[in-house]
Parts: structure tokens; sequence; C-alpha cells
């Protein structure tokens, strides 16, 4: 079994920065794929990032380039999300996923292991 942890999140003003954490416990071996999600108040809960255990592979949102940044620690079986010049509309609960896939993929469906999520919010 797997379990993921996020931390991280709070209360910041729009233009602040935060990064995000999700560690990784038990049997991680079989894990490739880390991703981000995240789902507001009323709304379906959509991709933010993801990367594959090994850092060669990163994706985005198209929308979200340039103003987060995924990345991984191996070592620590972490994985974070800085996220820069937030804005009223990144309000959301961010939760961390990891899947067995073979390849990176935006669908939440395919992700296995879920954490229990972390709280943005960003005032104007």
């Amino acid at each position: 079994q797997v379990q993921l942890a996020e931390s991280g999140g709070g209360l910041v003003q729009a233009g602040d920065s935060l990064r995000l954490s999700c560690e990784a416990s038990g049997r991680t071996s079989r894990l490739y794929n880390l991703g981000w999600f995240r789902q507001a108040p009323g709304k379906e809960r959509e991709f933010v990032a993801a990367i594959n255990w090994s850092g060669s592979t990163v994706d985005y949102l198209e929308s979200e380039k340039g103003r987060f940044t995924i990345s991984r620690d191996s070592a620590k079986n972490t994985v974070y999300l800085q996220m820069g010049s937030l804005k009223p509309e990144d309000t959301a609960v961010y939760y961390c996923a990891a899947s067995s896939m073979g390849r990176i993929i935006r669908e939440s469906s395919a992700y296995e292991y879920w954490g229990q999520g972390t709280q943005v919010t960003v005032s104007s």
C-alpha cells in the first residue's frame, strides 16, 4: 500500500508564492508518475502538473506554464509544486496523486493513490 501526505497549503495574498509538498510512503517501488490536481468548490477536479519519478519528463497545462513548477526529490520520496504569482482563481484543495502507469497522463482515473489534500486560498 502507498500513502501520500500533502503539506504547504495556506492563506496567501495575490501575487505571493507557495510550495506544496507531497511525501510518499509505503511500497513506492512501482510508482512511475506523480501528479498534482486541484478542486475548487463546486468544480470538477482538474489536472495541474505531473512528473515521472525519474524526473526526466514533466507536464503542465498550457495555462499554468511559467507560474507553476513541479519537481521531485527521490531520496525523500517527495514531489513538490512551486506556485508563483498566485491568483484568486488558484484557490482550491490541491491533491497529490501517484500512478503505476508507464507514461505521464493527465486523466485522474489513471492515478491509483491520492492524498487527503491541502487547502490553498488566495485573497485579492
